[in-house]
């Protein structure tokens, strides 16, 4: 179990990155979603110790995190959002570099992890390939294999799909999928559908707030009877966002497909089966109009 105690960072500008975030977090995917700039990779960084906090308190079992950061580092795997490594270099010859600098010194069991991992992320066939050439999924599951030297117990990604095509999306969720069974794995992204598809639980951050936390299935059932659609043109929306609390609007075949959170059916709007990102808007639409009023 991963325990974050009013967590809070603010940087020497001002910025307030992160606003006493409290979470708990067992074994198993955890979807961790917000909006660009809303604080998500700053607590990345913060859990796998890049950086300290301002205040508050963080421990997974029994390490306390900010005491002991080189406990936490050894059962630790993080593919940060900005993955860096030597282009030229081979996979193999990469992640042998690294699994030797994660302290597996002995050849013989360095190389049965470095084949081991090449296999589960299926790069074995482009093993002698130098990274350079690798697309963007390629790269992400490398970022995964270096992520699992050492066997960790607590992995961290931040944002790993954005930029992927749908292929490449698929294959490396299920790869993520295989790998959060019996470990903690925190998912930080902006993408919906990402949590929707992997996560038991999940939190939205906004603004550096944990602004709603549970099961995405009961998050969802809480909308229950209250999202209402509605087909307009496009130029009545804004009548339409100046009437209701639109959640979310899509164009479709050169219309607008419009998402209302309501108690009541509105006139002309027919009901419809809330979902997450129906949840995700909400809660982000409610944020900024407490920013408002706040302002």
């Amino acid at each position: 179990m991963l325990e974050l105690q009013g967590v809070s960072h603010t940087y020497p500008n001002g910025t307030r990155a992160l606003d006493n975030v409290t979470l708990s977090i067992p074994k198993g995917m955890f979807g961790l979603l917000g909006p660009n700039g809303a604080g998500k990779s700053t607590l990345m960084r913060t859990i796998a110790t890049l950086q300290a906090p301002t205040q508050g308190s963080i421990r997974f079992g029994e390490i306390d995190v900010l005491l002991q950061p080189d406990l936490l580092r050894r059962t630790l795997g993080y593919l940060p959002q900005d993955f860096g490594v030597y282009p030229r270099i081979s996979a193999y010859r990469m992640l042998d570099h690294m699994a030797l600098l994660k302290g597996i010194t002995a050849r013989g069991e360095r190389r049965a992890v470095v084949e081991t991992l090449l296999a589960q992320t299926n790069l074995w066939a482009v093993r002698n390939k130098a990274i350079a050439g690798f697309s963007g999924g390629m790269r992400q599951r490398f970022g995964i294999a270096q992520a699992l030297i050492g066997d960790p117990q607590l992995i961290i990604v931040d944002e790993p799909t954005a930029g992927l095509d749908p292929e490449e999306r698929n294959r490396f969720l299920n790869l993520l999928a295989g790998i959060g069974e019996n470990v903690v794995v925190i998912l930080s992204t902006h993408i919906v559908e990402d949590v929707a598809d992997l996560c038991p639980r999940m939190a939205v951050l906004a603004g550096g707030k944990v602004r709603l936390e549970g099961a995405p299935r009961e998050l969802i059932s809480a909308t229950a009877g209250r999202v209402w659609q509605r087909t307009i043109p496009h130029h009545q929306l804004p009548d339409i966002q100046a009437a209701h609390e639109v959640i979310s609007h899509r164009f479709f075949a050169g219309q607008v497909i419009v998402h209302v959170l309501a108690d009541q059916q509105p006139q002309g709007f027919e009901p419809v089966t809330g979902t997450l990102e129906d949840v995700y808007f909400a809660t982000l639409a409610e944020t900024r109009r407490a920013a408002a009023l706040a302002s």
